[in-house]
């Protein structure tokens, strides 16, 4: 039975650990969701995220996981004739794959082992060879701690492909890592808030290039739940298609105001600096899974050298301490381990999580 009112300290990959004044916002009075105040809420929290973002384009709440925005982008963006190139580097890259699959679409798969990159020179190679009208990509691959090279695949996309449309899996990266979603010159780009956005899960944002939007409205069968075409006609009156989970968009609110007045060059170099106080920690104490060149400034993901039990020592920190960190995701468990630093979370957070982590495995 969970103690709600001590609650344990969450360094897992997603949700992370909340801040008592975030969740006094999902505790607020609710309001009407077709009335002027919420219209206000949406239209000052949208604005926020335009800038946090970099981007003079379209932000779409969702009230859902950001799972709903894999299909979201398939659905409204890739015709039933079209191929969709996806980038698999993991178990989200390549759960994403599934669901484009599952949509009925073409797919075609560039899979790399888990822990290694994709590289604008493999995506280079396979677009050469045939026509594809989007590329899926994780930005950063929650289950094996790697920050694909965004940067280089999309400066490759620009020049080389530049009518190919870029949806990228931004969950564990948004807000955590650099993101000029104009500049990159994507389509999608989409976080769920319960990583670097550090609020309870329950709401996605999503990033909608016009191009996007506009090639969305000549695609059939799109559904209506992630409809971009009834999110924009909504967005126009700063309004949601359906309702949404305002208790969340407040607490976005906040998390905006917070991260805005901090500066976005501050909030990445902020997160940078426990990425590499954990690398620094988990070279000396074991290993990385994957090249330090592609390690996660959001979350790392420890390569088990020692062959602890990983399971029996989150069992203990969380039994001593109320703290709980995360085993390694799929055929990853016991191999490997995961500890997140972003959010809300600081370096003296994590130098208690690591200095009780040390008195466990000795």
């Amino acid at each position: 039975m969970v103690d709600w009112k001590n609650p344990p300290r969450l360094f897992i990959p997603g949700p992370v650990k909340v801040n008592e004044e975030v969740l006094k916002q999902l505790a607020r009075p609710t309001l009407g969701h077709r009335g002027k105040e919420y219209t206000q809420l949406h239209g000052d929290t949208v604005d926020m995220l335009k800038k946090i973002l970099f981007t003079d384009q379209n932000i779409f709440l969702s009230t859902s996981s950001a799972s709903g925005i894999w299909e979201a982008s398939i659905r409204n963006c890739v015709d039933f004739d079209e191929t969709v190139l996806s980038t698999c580097c993991g178990a989200f890259s390549d759960k994403w794959a599934d669901v484009a699959k599952s949509c009925g679409r073409n797919v075609e798969e560039l899979k790399v082992d888990w822990g290694k990159p994709i590289t604008a020179e493999m995506i280079d190679e396979k677009l050469a060879g045939g026509k594809y009208a989007a590329i899926t990509i994780a930005y950063n691959e929650t289950s094996t701690g790697l920050t694909n090279p965004v940067d280089r695949i999309s400066e490759m996309m620009k020049e080389k492909y530049p009518d190919v449309l870029v949806f990228v899996d931004g969950v564990s990266a948004m807000v955590g890592l650099p993101l000029h979603f104009d500049d990159l010159g994507w389509d999608v780009a989409f976080a769920s808030v319960q990583k670097a956005f550090a609020i309870p899960p329950g709401l996605a944002v999503a990033a909608v290039s016009n191009r996007a939007l506009e090639k969305s409205k000549n695609i059939p069968d799109r559904g209506y739940y992630f409809d971009f075409q009834q999110f924009a006609k909504q967005a126009e009156k700063n309004q949601t298609p359906t309702t949404p989970s305002i208790p969340h968009i407040m607490a976005l609110n906040y998390q905006c105001n917070k991260l805005a007045a901090e500066g976005m060059e501050n909030v990445w170099k902020r997160h940078k600096e426990m990425g590499d106080f954990v690398r620094a920690w988990a070279k000396e104490k074991f290993g990385l899974f994957c090249e330090e060149q592609y390690a996660s400034n959001t979350l790392t993901t420890v390569n088990n050298t020692r062959g602890i039990n990983v399971a029996e020592t989150i069992s203990a920190v969380q039994a001593r301490h109320n703290t709980v960190f995360g085993n390694g995701y799929g055929k990853l468990k016991e191999q490997t381990f995961r500890i997140a630093h972003m959010g809300d979370i600081n370096l003296d957070d994590l130098k208690e999580l690591l200095a009780w982590i040390d008195d466990e495995i000795g």
